[in-house]
């Protein structure tokens, strides 16, 4: 999903694809109202959910093919159930799943996968509130210039003396009771963040994704053609700070239609590999400094790709698939007026080190007008010799599809609820990521959805147990 900052260049970029597809033309729309901020203040503190158990299962309108089923469902509690403290990305570690919310973040234990308990809510506004979680430590993004970096500050114009935006880092050691430890203050926020462990396992790295630059903007000034990277001392925490500001764009970046920066970097840490997906472009990276990321080759698809989302892996590092964000995520681009080759995946092999599209993906079933659909968060299944993916598409649902022959792509399973309702609503899953032999999807009204998938082809994935799951640090299994 993009931020506020984007919004309206893409709304403006979309429209004008669509009359291009459709072959009528648009008038460019006006300036559109950021997306609603929760401004009310808020302490970082935690509380246990009342009931604190998932509902039934037989949620309403769902359909599956045959070999999947919804296991549970946990819809979104106070002070996470605003209409726009909408779900967002999650990360697991042990018997728990960590979930974003553009109003905090919930902990659950997920030990009986068929009846998730609420173990913890932390209140801390801001978008996106994407997650991750190392050792002791979860870590928020925030794109969204607030008035200052703690949990009970409230949304603030960019233009405002003493903004703030960046990320902000927590101790869970203590799961029913995580605890603020501080924030790092980045250009233009952080609107998705990926961790690279250091090689002396003293310290961790976050690669800071954000959009930008804003003219004027006292937290988002030009230029922007870089991404940041923040040094994270596991023993004191509270002294991470920035320490480089690559610019990973030799010859430029895009073709002038959106800001610059990236949107998500995945890395690859065995493989001394990143992929970087930066609106208008890909970008492979050697890591093996994580300090001082090298370029290995930057692609753009000017055909077929209007935002450059994210990137995963395969397992052997041969293969990067690129998701492109057709509209921001708010449009309904899984109808018939769409090409499958827009608001869909992009296969590449690296063959000689080299990235070479081989083929697209898009998932099949058709959405109504009303339903914002695009591709969006997923991850591998853990398949020796196979490249399978799981993915959530708004409100096009969660698919499962099979990547090993790069050409021909297809669907083997899916999930989806009927349209959420009102002709601009934004539903849906944003992210479906496989974990220890479930589907855990982050349904942005819903709460959290428990799939699982039964077939030949994904079964063996059950035999592979994870110690932790950062999507954005891809680890081989």
């Amino acid at each position: 999903m993009i931020s506020a900052k984007l919004r309206t260049a893409v709304a403006g970029a979309a429209l004008m694809l669509a009359a291009a597809c459709a072959g009528t033309p648009v008038a460019s729309p006006a300036p559109s109202a950021s997306t609603a901020q929760t401004d009310q203040p808020a302490s970082a503190s935690a509380s246990a959910s009342p009931s604190g158990g998932a509902s039934s299962a037989g949620s309403e309108d769902v359909k599956t093919s045959g070999n999947v089923k919804l296991v549970a469902n946990v819809p979104r509690a106070a002070p996470l159930d605003g209409p726009m403290s909408w779900n967002s990305d999650l990360a697991f570690q042990g018997k728990y799943a960590y979930v974003g919310n553009f109003a905090g973040f919930t902990i659950y234990d997920i030990s009986d996968p068929a009846r998730p308990q609420t173990v913890s809510q932390v209140s801390c506004p801001a978008q996106q509130n994407d997650v991750s979680v190392y050792g002791d430590l979860l870590i928020l993004s925030i794109d969204e210039p607030r008035s200052g970096e703690t949990c009970d500050s409230r949304s603030a114009g960019p233009d405002r003396d003493g903004a703030w935006e960046g990320l902000r880092i927590f101790d869970i050691s203590d799961k029913k009771n995580p605890a603020y430890v501080s924030a790092v203050r980045t250009d233009c926020g952080s609107h998705t963040h990926t961790m690279v462990p250091g090689k002396d396992k003293e310290k961790l790295y976050v690669y800071v994704s954000s959009p930008g630059p804003e003219p004027d903007s006292k937290t988002c000034p030009p230029p922007h053609e870089l991404i940041q990277i923040v040094e994270i001392p596991l023993k004191e925490p509270k002294s991470a700070k920035i320490v480089a500001k690559p610019n990973i764009f030799p010859d430029g970046q895009g073709d002038g239609a959106f800001a610059t920066g990236c949107h998500d970097i995945t890395a690859y840490p065995e493989k001394n590999l990143a992929a970087a997906a930066c609106f208008g472009d890909g970008v492979l990276l050697d890591i093996a400094d994580p300090v001082k990321p090298k370029v290995l080759q930057q692609v753009r698809d000017t055909e077929n790709f209007q935002i450059w989302h994210s990137a995963t892996f395969n397992n052997d590092a041969t293969k990067v698939v690129f998701a492109d964000e057709l509209g921001g995520g708010g449009m309904p681009t899984c109808d018939s007026k769409t090409p499958k080759t827009k608001g869909a995946n992009a296969i590449y092999d690296i063959a000689g080190g080299k990235l070479e599209r081989r083929g697209y993906f898009k998932m099949p079933r058709e959405q109504t007008a009303g339903e914002n659909c695009v591709a969006h968060n997923g991850s591998l299944l853990p398949i020796k010799g196979k490249d399978v993916m799981v993915q959530a598409w708004y409100q096009g649902g969660v698919s499962i599809w099979d990547f090993t022959d790069s050409a021909k792509p297809r669907e083997i399973g899916f999930f989806e609820r009927g349209p959420a309702g009102g002709q601009n609503a934004i539903a849906g899953s944003w992210s479906a990521y496989y974990y220890n032999g479930y589907i855990y999807s982050s349904d942005i009204l819903k709460g959290l959805d428990v799939i699982q998938i039964d077939d030949p082809l994904t079964d063996p994935a059950k035999q592979v147990t994870m110690d932790d799951f950062n999507v954005q640090t891809q680890k081989s299994y």
